[in-house]
């Protein structure tokens, strides 16, 4: 039996989101919309409801009843379902805003011991983002404000909106973006949000509504076999930028790579510099405080996180197998015989960025020669004020 296509479709308004999922149906007539909504049940797992739509299924107009329990979980089992009662050819995964939909597909798509994996019974289409540009542009700089992201488990992640709405950009193979009724996008709308994932297709069409232009038959075809994996290689603390570098008007993106450690307390001292005017900021660092461990750098808006997140890989070949095909690419592509694969990488998009200063103020944060030579047992003696000193006790 053929496996059937899954496309998954989210968006940052109900409008945009439901506007994509009815143009897709145009191109799809006899797909199966699964919508899914998840509320929050205090500290234990949330309520999951799902409601079935189209004309490929009997059961169209269905509210299914409602789950409480791993949102993973209960849509792998309704897709399974799906596959087996209803046999549908093609399955429409419709989800919220408050999902984070790149890590939900990449759990979905994860193999189960007892039902193996939906690789098994579903190809992947391109996920698809559709985006409302004034809502977007509100979210970005909101960091006061947190919600819940839902992917699996017993309990959301709370972030910031400005972190919600960059993932939901990032997390796309297509990008749908509106434009709004009346009137033209303002002049860095657009290119913002295709600065923050240079590697989508980005569409723009008129009408909030959704009633003018057709969307390209690609939003329904099949990816290549393991476009899950790209989409797990997304999610690691070391990969390649999503953002574009370079950009015009206003803004601008900029990459910064460095193959010596840097100093924590001198880019504490950098960091007002280094933050003017940024949107969106990803990467990884190599802290000489820390010379085994890959500190994630994320920042939204004015809001910025820096965590441990990994270790970098060494000689062991259990690292290797852990990591994805891209991650081990990725080290033997700048493997050094004494540092591994340790860098730092941080991408910046923001608007009026002073690259030359940014750059600058990045650089005068490296150890100097003479720090360098104190080796890594000289470097953890070095104060820390962004994630505390290490405790040798």
């Amino acid at each position: 039996m053929s496996r059937s296509l899954l496309s998954a479709v989210t968006g940052n308004t109900p409008c945009v989101r439901g506007a994509v999922v009815d143009r897709l149906l145009k191109l799809s007539p006899r797909a199966v919309v699964l919508a899914v909504s998840i509320q929050a049940q205090g500290e234990g797992y949330p309520t999951v409801q799902r409601f079935l739509s189209g004309s490929g299924t009997a059961l169209a107009g269905t509210a299914l009843p409602g789950a409480t329990g791993d949102p993973v979980v209960i849509l792998r089992q309704d897709l399974l379902s799906l596959r087996r009662s209803a046999d549908a050819s093609h399955v429409v995964l419709a989800v919220p805003g408050d999902v984070d939909v790149l890590s939900l597909m990449v759990e979905l798509w994860r193999p189960r011991v007892s039902s193996g994996s939906l690789g098994d019974h579903y190809d992947a289409a391109p996920l698809v983002v559709a985006v409302d540009t004034e809502a977007f542009l509100a979210d970005i700089g909101c960091v006061h404000r947190t919600q819940l992201l839902w992917s699996g488990g017993d309990r959301g992640e709370s972030v910031t909106r400005a972190e919600a709405a960059a993932r939901q950009v990032e997390a796309a193979d297509i990008l749908v973006v509106p434009r709004p009724a009346g009137r033209a996008f303002e002049p860095g709308d657009v290119e913002l949000i295709g600065q923050l994932n240079y590697s989508s297709l980005l569409l723009t069409s008129a009408g909030t509504d959704g009633a003018e232009g057709e969307l390209p038959a690609s939003l329904v075809r099949r990816l290549p076999p393991g476009a899950d994996e790209g989409w797990r290689s997304r999610l690691e603390p070391v990969g390649p930028p999503r953002a574009r570098r370079g950009g015009s008007g206003e803004v601008r993106t900029l990459c910064w790579r460095a193959r010596r450690p840097l100093h924590p307390e001198r880019l504490a001292e950098a960091l007002a510099v280094v933050m003017s005017g940024v949107v969106r900021g990803r990467g990884h660092l190599w802290l000489c405080s820390r010379p085994d461990v890959v500190v994630a750098w994320r920042s939204a808006g004015a809001y910025l996180e820096l965590r441990e997140a990994d270790r970098w890989l060494d000689e062991d070949p259990r690292c290797w197998a852990a990591a994805s095909p891209q991650r081990r690419m990725l080290a033997s592509w700048y493997w050094h015989d004494y540092y591994g694969e340790r860098r730092s990488e941080i991408t910046l998009t923001g608007v009026g960025l002073d690259q030359e200063a940014v750059r600058s103020a990045l650089d005068k944060a490296l150890l100097t020669d003479q720090e360098l030579s104190l080796g890594p047992l000289g470097w953890t003696s070095i104060p820390d004020p962004l994630l505390g000193d290490i405790d040798r006790g």
